[in-house]
C-alpha cells in the first residue's frame, strides 16, 4: 500500500492544489485531488487482469476549474435538489441559489465541489487513506451555521474504496453529502449494456423539474424495478412519465434495510470486461443517474471523447428536497450532533 502526493496546479486565486495517488498491493490505483475532493482516476482490472480507467475525468486542474458535469466531485452542503432554492428551518426561511432552473442543485454556485480542502494522508498494513477537511462558514451559499466537514477516502487490499463522511455544526443546518463519480466499467463507450441491480422496493417519484412529489412509490411494474439484474438500456426508452421527466434514469431509490446500517444498495456488472461494482451504504437512498444530461460529446482524460450516456453515477444520499418534505428522513444537523455516513465501493471481476 502506498500514497503519493504531487502538485496539480493552482486555482484562479493562486491556491495550490495537490493530486494524491493511492495504490494497493493488487495494483488498484485511485487518484484524488483536494480541489473538490475529486476522484480523477480509478484503475481496476477486468476478468483477464487488464487494467483500465473506469471513471470519467480530466488530466489537468485547469479542466476541472472550467464547466463540467460534476466529474468525480464531493457534493455539499446539500447534494441533489432543493425545490425553488428555499427551505424553512426553526421558523426561518433560507434562500439559496437557483442554479438548476427554479431549483437549487448540488450546493449552489460554489459548492463543496469547487473549494480546496485541507488534506492529510495515512497508511496501515492493509489500507491507505486520504483525509479531507473543510470549514464551510455560516451563510456560505445561503446555508446557516459554521459547518466543519470531513471526508476520508480509504483504499483497502480487498479492492474497496470506503468513503466516510462526517460533519459538525455550531447552528442548526441541513446537510446531504455524496460523491458524484461517473463509472464506466468497460472503460469506454456508452453505459446501456451495464447490468444494474438496485436493492430497493421503492423510489421517490419526481415531477417535471426533477423534484420529488413526496411519495414513496413501489417499483413493481415500473421501468425503475431493478431488483433483478437488468441491462440499463432494456427499458430506458419506454414510454413512461418518470423516464420522460428524467430524460432516462435520474431518480432516488429507497435502499432496503435500516438506514444507518451498512448494507448493499446496488450492484453493476459489465459483460464484456467482467468488471463488477458493488455499492454498500449507511445512507437511506441512492441516486442512479444514467448520464442523460451529459453533453453529446466531451473530451476527457488522454484526449478520449466521452459520449452521451458514457457513464453512470450511483450517488448514495439522503433524499432530494428533504428539507421541504416532512415525510422524508430528516437532514437537519444540530449543534452537539455528529453527522456520519459511510459508503463502500467494492471492485471485482467475474
Amino acid at each position: 500500500m502506498n500514497i503519493h502526493k504531487q502538485f496539480f496546479g493552482a486555482t484562479q486565486s493562486g491556491t495550490p492544489v495537490d493530486l494524491y495517488t493511492l495504490t494497493n498491493d493488487h495494483g488498484v490505483e485511485i487518484k484524488i485531488t483536494n480541489y473538490g475532493g475529486i476522484i480523477a482516476s480509478l484503475r481496476t482490472p477486468d476478468r483477464n487482469g487488464k487494467f483500465d480507467d473506469i471513471v470519467l475525468g480530466f488530466d489537468t486542474l485547469e479542466e476541472y476549474l472550467g464547466p463540467h458535469p460534476f466529474f468525480g466531485v464531493l457534493v455539499g452542503r446539500y447534494a441533489n435538489r432543493i425545490a425553488h432554492g428555499k427551505f424553512t428551518l426553526k421558523g426561518k426561511e433560507y434562500t439559496l441559489a437557483k442554479n438548476d432552473g427554479e431549483n437549487h442543485l448540488h450546493g449552489g454556485v460554489k459548492g463543496f465541489d469547487k473549494v480546496v480542502w485541507e488534506a492529510t494522508s495515512a497508511s496501515v498494513d492493509d489500507a491507505v487513506s486520504l483525509r479531507l477537511t473543510y470549514l464551510s462558514k455560516d451563510g456560505e451559499e445561503g446555508y446557516p451555521g459554521n459547518l466543519t466537514a470531513e471526508v476520508v477516502y480509504t483504499l483497502t487490499n480487498d479492492n474497496e474504496l470506503r468513503i466516510d463522511y462526517a460533519a459538525t455544526t455550531d447552528q442548526a443546518t441541513v446537510l446531504n453529502l455524496t460523491n458524484h463519480t461517473y463509472f464506466n466499467l468497460a472503460g469506454q463507450g456508452v453505459n446501456l449494456n451495464h447490468v444494474m441491480m438496485i436493492n430497493a422496493d421503492r423510489f421517490t417519484p419526481i415531477d417535471g423539474t426533477l423534484i420529488p412529489t413526496g411519495e414513496l412509490r413501489s417499483v413493481e411494474c415500473t421501468p425503475l424495478d431493478f431488483r433483478q439484474p437488468t441491462p440499463i438500456g432494456a427499458r430506458i426508452e419506454r414510454e413512461d412519465d418518470q423516464l420522460r421527466f428524467g430524460g432516462g434514469y435520474d431518480h432516488n431509490w429507497v435502499v432496503n434495510g435500516a438506514p444507518g446500517e451498512l448494507r448493499l444498495a446496488a450492484r453493476v456488472a459489465e459483460p464484456s470486461t467482467g468488471r463488477v461494482l458493488e455499492v454498500h451504504t449507511t445512507q437511506p437512498g441512492i441516486q442512479f443517474y444514467s448520464g442523460n444530461m451529459m453533453p453529446k460529446t466531451i473530451t476527457g482524460r488522454g484526449g478520449q471523447v466521452y459520449p452521451w450516456r458514457g457513464a453512470l453515477c450511483l450517488e448514495t444520499q439522503h433524499f432530494p428536497d428533504s428539507p421541504n418534505q416532512p415525510n422524508f428522513p430528516s437532514t437537519v444537523l444540530e449543534p452537539g450532533e455528529r453527522f456520519h455516513e459511510v459508503t463502500v465501493f467494492k471492485f471485482g471481476a467475474e
